[in-house]
């Protein structure tokens, strides 16, 4: 049983280099129970007026036809809209997700609280 994910970015953006490294170093760890997309928002724009796709990197999380949301902390459950650094903590969040929809649930709970992220 797998889930998916989508990586909806604009190609030519620093921001969205630095979450591809993330992405192509995580990837063999998580190929057992997801399942990446690259979606390129130029391409797609009913797409972008759906889940208001207008960041330059966005993940999105999906199980069968459905959005999973994720609670981040940050107000924002239906998506990641920064570059994340740290490869455990992408993979913690992709198995949290995983886990989450298994069991039915459109919501899950991040395991860290990212509201924090952008205080000094």
């Amino acid at each position: 049983m797998y889930f998916s994910f989508a990586k909806c970015q604009r190609w030519f953006l620093q921001k969205s280099r630095k979450m591809d490294e993330v992405l192509a170093s995580v990837a063999e760890t998580i190929k057992n129970f997801a399942v990446m997309y690259l979606v390129d928002i130029t391409e797609v724009p009913d797409f972008n007026t759906m889940y208001e796709l207008y960041d330059p990197s966005t993940i999105m999380f999906f199980f069968r036809n459905k959005h999973i949301m994720i609670d981040l902390g940050t107000g924002n459950n239906n998506k990641i809209n920064w570059a994340m650094k740290d490869k455990q903590e992408f993979i913690d969040i992709v198995e949290t997700v995983y886990r989450g929809a298994r069991k039915g649930r459109g919501l899950v709970i991040a395991p860290k609280d990212y509201s924090t992220k952008y205080r000094y």
